[in-house]
């Protein structure tokens, strides 16, 4: 096996126990809570929904900043601290006695969540351009078991072993993941060049700014991903207006899961796609796919409708990341590709945090139903931003960094 194949599963077996590590805790969330004192019911929802958006906020801040030590020292010393950061706080979970102390252990864990990220970025460095969609793609399928099955798993590791003991046994899934990054991971590290530049956060931050396909991607990153956690928290709620059934919480999951296995299965489909016919185009294409099976979500009358309509939305959400994140392998120097995943990730998560806050607040006022209209239009929104970026002439982000840079020295 290649060099370069070995890192490649490695990682992606990796980004699986990660990524279901963020979500593991969901079905448990509030019951571990409650576990800890004799607590009223709005005390323990109030507390349930800081301490999981906790670690959103964190890693928000934080993911460029991993990205930008990779860049400098390497990927493979950012992805062992990373991994071994989780393993300790999720290990460190099961022991607390206070909803306080889960809290800050949650905040924590957001620190060293640059781990996916920086694994994208690892693999994008060694990934040549023209496969960049279909590599990603892939990589990206084993983000989306994790946080697939993450749910699925953490419930059945409680029910069957109890909260301590599910979270010892996550803490030692994470803790292997890491131990092959330090045993199975080669990093071939580029030679410096004369001709390399290293540029500041600022100028960093201010090429963004001043590119526009790099900032309206970034953009469509937090849209796509407030579309997709906007219902989310409602959905056990709506599935219990469609059923009779008493297993309400059961068949949430299906119909949660039912966006996964969508994305999961074509998710390189749409990466190999847009290696051959071009990243916007596939992006806008998905974009009005997405917008095309999430308004009729709002109209079903049978579960089973929103079942189907809930694969078929994921079978277009699910090129959304892994075309994102091409598109930026295209554009950015390798001397700062790290950073700008970071800064992808950080717009990704984001969206994680308004997400739920925007369903919420929207079905509050005008009802459930109204989520799908309202989440329909911000991908209508992203296709029209992405459609009027490729009618703009093109930049090479390199460029946009030099200018910046002298921009900077002239005016300091």
């Amino acid at each position: 096996m290649s060099v370069q194949k070995r890192n490649f599963t490695i990682m992606w077996f990796s980004n699986f126990l990660v990524s279901g590590t963020m979500t593991m805790i969901m079905p448990f969330l509030s019951l571990y809570i409650n576990s800890m004192g004799d607590y009223s019911e709005a005390y323990v929802q109030k507390w349930a929904g800081l301490v999981f958006g906790v670690t959103f906020v964190t890693a928000f801040l934080m993911s460029p900043v991993w990205g930008r030590i990779a860049d400098k020292c390497g990927y493979k010393p950012i992805l062992i601290i990373n991994g071994f950061g989780i393993a300790t706080s999720v290990f460190l979970m099961g022991f607390v006695h206070s909803v306080e102390a889960f809290f800050v252990l949650r905040l924590f864990m957001g620190i060293v969540t640059g781990f996916i990220p920086t694994s994208l970025a690892f693999i994008s460095a060694q990934t040549p351009r023209n496969i960049a969609g279909k590599t990603m793609g892939t990589l990206q399928m084993g983000s989306v078991s994790g946080t697939l099955f993450g749910p699925v798993m953490g419930g059945f590791l409680a029910d069957t072993f109890g909260f301590q003991y599910t979270f010892i046994i996550t803490s030692s899934a994470v803790s292997i993941a890491a131990l092959l990054v330090i045993f199975g991971i080669r990093e071939i590290k580029k030679e410096k060049k004369i001709s390399d530049h290293e540029f500041s956060r600022k100028t960093v931050i201010s090429s963004i700014f001043h590119h526009r396909l790099i900032l309206n991607v970034l953009i469509i990153s937090s849209i796509v991903q407030i579309g997709l956690f906007s219902i989310q928290p409602l959905l056990s709620l709506y599935v219990s207006h469609l059923t009779n059934s008493t297993e309400v919480a059961l068949l949430a999951g299906i119909t949660f899961s039912a966006t996964g296995v969508g994305s999961l299965l074509f998710a390189r489909t749409w990466g190999k796609l847009g290696d051959s016919i071009g990243y916007e185009k596939i992006l806008s294409a998905l974009l009005v796919i997405a917008f095309i099976f999430i308004i009729p979500q709002a109209f079903v009358t049978d579960l089973w409708q929103l079942i189907v309509l809930r694969f078929l939305f994921g079978i277009a959400s699910g090129g959304l990341i892994p075309i994102t994140t091409a598109l930026i392998r295209r554009e950015a120097p390798i001397e700062v590709q790290g950073e700008l995943m970071g800064y992808n990730t950080s717009f990704r998560f984001l969206g994680n945090i308004i997400g739920p806050m925007f369903g919420g607040f929207i079905s509050g006022f005008i009802g459930i139903s109204s989520v799908f209209f309202v989440t329909g239009s911000l991908f209508l929104i992203a296709f029209f931003i992405i459609y009027f970026a490729r009618k703009k002439p093109l930049q090479d982000f390199e460029d946009v960094l030099l200018e910046e840079e002298l921009h900077a020295k002239t005016t300091g």
